[in-house]
């Protein structure tokens, strides 16, 4: 049998406040991670609607893997001899506070 917890933290903030930080801290992560042009490419970043989850943003990313990007260099020595050049495509769905990634 599985125990299941919440906590809630107050925030002197609304929820469109605290969306637009995230997405905003999102986006600097993404920068601060690419290296001259290299690293994370945004190809999508737009509002959707689902009946589901309701509002949200949908974003793609292509995550180039060059050898002077930060997440290359935490991958092993072998890892590193094949992605010479290689990008991983990253899509997200984000609807507050879920999100859905693929």
């Amino acid at each position: 049998e599985m125990l299941l917890k919440e906590y809630r933290i107050c925030m002197p903030l609304s929820v469109e406040e605290y969306q637009r930080g995230q997405l905003y801290m999102i986006n600097r992560h993404s920068n601060e991670q690419s290296v001259s042009g290299e690293g994370v490419e945004v190809i999508t970043n737009e509002a959707v609607i689902s009946e589901e989850n309701g509002r949200g943003q949908y974003t793609e990313k292509r995550i180039h893997l060059s050898r002077q990007v930060p997440v290359v260099n935490r991958l092993p020595n072998w890892a590193r001899s094949f992605v010479p050049s290689a990008y991983v495509t990253e899509k997200a769905w984000n609807f507050y506070p879920y999100t859905i990634t693929g």
